[in-house]
């Protein structure tokens, strides 16, 4: 299988990016996207050029890490999957392939591919954990979570941070993401004690970071590898007016 991918370089935060065509052969339908990717970079090494630097890490669809823009889709042409899933069985012999890292103000990038994600780290910081005291594990059932909040809790708890819902926002908003790790915590228990300090805070930073403000178009819910529903962000700003109403 032969294949001609343009992909975005860019050698720092600063420099002038562009596009650059590498025709890759000896490609198989069963190779991943990411194995496609290596496949490239050992030809690279032994052409003493500059391998292409990309994110990975789990390569199960689990961690996030491998958000890249795919023919000008989030993850590649399917929904609901990220791009270590796809396999080049996706495409056809021939083929011209564009390869982009994700495009928002909030993620700008470091190399290549490799985008700057800390924003969502600092969201998290300023509410995405509770307050609780250490020691001797509790009794398991100390506090009853019945399965329909649980199950609430654990939908918005898939959210694996890829950001995806970012780079397919025609405003470039983190209102999914951020509305995923609120409701999980606040939807239990445990979190209730900071539910509205954490649903003004977490999403203050949000709109700090500089990520543009959800229109409900959708889209967001469409390519989220776990099928975040956007719900999630009624929810959140539900949340956050009854919080700041409530002072």
């Amino acid at each position: 299988m032969k294949v001609t991918f343009k992909i975005w370089r860019q050698a720092h935060s600063d420099a002038k990016g562009e596009f650059k065509p590498y025709e890759v052969n000896g490609l198989t339908e069963d190779m991943s996207f990411l194995e496609a990717l290596d496949h490239l970079n050992e030809h690279l090494v032994r052409s003493n050029e500059k391998v292409i630097a990309y994110e990975y890490d789990c390569r199960e669809g689990i961690c996030g890490q491998c958000g890249l823009f795919i023919n000008g889709r989030a993850h590649g042409p399917h929904p609901h999957m990220t791009t270590c899933q796809l396999h080049m069985r996706s495409f056809k012999n021939g083929d011209t392939i564009i390869v982009e890292p994700w495009r928002a103000k909030a993620f700008p990038v470091i190399k290549d591919l490799i985008v700057d994600r800390s924003a969502f780290d600092r969201i998290i910081e300023q509410g995405g954990f509770i307050s609780a005291q250490t020691g001797t594990a509790a009794e398991a059932n100390s506090i009853l979570i019945g399965k329909k909040v649980a199950d609430k809790a654990m939908d918005a708890a898939a959210c694996i941070g890829c950001g995806a819902c970012v780079a397919t926002c025609k405003n470039a908003s983190a209102a999914l993401f951020t509305s995923a790790k609120i409701n999980h915590l606040n939807s239990l228990p445990q979190g209730h004690q900071e539910a509205n300090k954490r649903a003004i805070e977490m999403t203050a930073q949000m709109e700090l970071e500089g990520f543009g403000s959800c229109t409900f178009t959708g889209a967001c819910e469409v390519e989220c590898p776990e099928r975040i529903p956007i719900t999630n962000i009624a929810e959140m700003n539900a949340r956050r007016t009854k919080a700041k109403w409530m002072g």
